[in-house]
């Protein structure tokens, strides 16, 4: 994810637009919140960028709440 990210050509005001939401999941809606965050795209760009067998440490998931206890 870059931090220069282009909006999709799509009309918000659209019903069809969203027609994918009406069986989205709590999951699915705060992913899609979660993506388009600016701090997030920088945070998870920085993660990339590093040579690291673990692709995403515990201390990213805690921030970003990508952990979930059972």
């Amino acid at each position: 994810m870059r931090g220069n990210c282009s909006m999709p050509d799509t009309d918000w005001r659209s019903e069809e637009a969203y027609s994918g939401l009406k069986k989205a999941e709590a999951a699915d809606l705060a992913w899609e919140w979660l993506r388009r965050d600016r701090k997030y795209q920088e945070d998870y760009g920085r993660l990339s960028r590093r040579e690291s067998s673990n692709p995403a440490p515990d201390q990213f998931r805690r921030k970003w709440g990508l952990s979930f206890s059972s």
